[in-house]
């Protein structure tokens, strides 16, 4: 492989979304188990960017989603306590996700080697927040915001090619979700799946992933060791 650009997706991937948000759901002493708010939470993410690729639903960042999501899971779980103030504080959690333990330290030795980027659903803001508080070396930050649509949408992953200048086989996609490095693929992407097993938590839906990749890794850092970083 000729690779030039590595593009990453980041929820999950390379921050831990799920231990971040029980968290914070403990935090607060909801009146619901936190493994299950973090997952109900999750849930909406996928049909709600769904309808806005469709054209159902007008565009929106993801910070807006989330707060969307959080208003309908917490009247399902009868939670009507929060105040706005708590409330926005607790959206902003996915602005703190903490990384991986592997992640910072694997993105240090990519980036000595390759371009490195985010090519994630999150919004700018949120991307340089979750860059700064889990020192994620990025060359640069590209989001869904910056292509105006959402992942699977292929402009996302040509995007990345057009941005640096490359052809698309000279970018590994990188994620721990098949249909993303699917879609990847689909565009002329390599593709690298990083398992990432306790992504939904260690009660969590089991993951499901095929071996046809490029690359398939345990962490960041036994990738960046396949490729001899």
């Amino acid at each position: 492989m000729n690779i030039k650009v590595m593009s990453f997706d980041v929820f999950g991937t390379v921050v831990d979304w799920f231990g971040t948000i029980e968290r914070e759901a403990r935090a607060l002493n909801l009146p619901v188990p936190a493994d299950q708010f973090a997952l109900a939470w999750r849930e909406g993410y996928k049909p709600a960017m769904a309808r806005i690729v469709s054209g159902e639903a007008p565009w929106a960042l993801i910070d807006d989603i989330h707060f969307s999501i959080l208003e309908q899971i917490l009247q399902r779980f009868g939670i009507d306590d929060l105040d706005n103030d708590q409330k926005r504080h607790l959206n902003l959690a996915w602005h703190r996700l903490d990384p991986w333990p592997d992640s910072s330290p694997a993105l240090h030795r990519l980036k000595q080697r390759f371009t490195t980027c985010t090519l994630s659903n999150g919004n700018l803001s949120l991307l340089e927040d979750l860059a700064a508080h889990g020192d994620l070396p990025w060359s640069r930050i590209l989001s869904a915001e910056t292509f105006g649509t959402f992942k699977p949408d292929p402009r996302m992953y040509l995007g990345v090619a057009e941005t640096f200048q490359v052809e698309p086989q000279e970018v590994l996609m990188v994620a721990t979700h098949q249909d993303d490095l699917e879609a990847a693929r689909d565009a002329g992407l390599r593709t690298a799946y990083i398992k990432r097993p306790l992504e939904y938590g260690p009660t969590g839906p089991a993951k499901q992933f095929s071996e046809d990749h490029d690359l398939l890794a345990e962490d960041m850092l036994d990738l960046a060791e396949q490729l001899g970083c």
